[in-house]
């Protein structure tokens, strides 16, 4: 039988959770009803890392595009983070022409890193 203790800790998780609702606007109760939960629940989640249901953990994941592994597989570097993929949200509402200018900032950024290195 395993001991209560050897539980997964959820409040990384939950400070995610936080961070990308915050980051994106939205109440605890905007999302509580997007996801139909109360936002006691949310609050609960995102505060003392209580465990969401397996329903509600993919729920918030979807909704605030939050990457898992980051909290599942930490050593693992195929998978992408939260911040990436809350980016590649963002890059899929820009037209042609301003991917063309997002290309040109991070053709840029990887240049001067190279700059710093020589």
């Amino acid at each position: 039988m395993r001991k209560k203790e050897d539980k997964y800790d959820f409040r990384a998780f939950g400070l995610a959770i936080k961070a990308a609702r915050k980051k994106q606007n939205l109440t605890r109760e905007q999302v509580g009803a997007m996801i139909e939960i109360d936002p006691r629940y949310l609050t609960n989640i995102e505060n003392k890392g209580q465990h969401p249901s397996l329903q509600v953990f993919y729920d918030l994941v979807s909704l605030l595009n939050i990457s898992v592994d980051e909290f599942f597989l930490p050593a693992s570097d195929l998978d992408k983070s939260t911040r990436r993929r809350q980016l590649e949200k963002q890059l899929d509402n820009l037209s042609d022409k301003d991917l063309v200018i997002m290309e040109s900032v991070a053709d840029g950024i990887i240049k001067s890193k190279g700059v710093e290195d020589e």
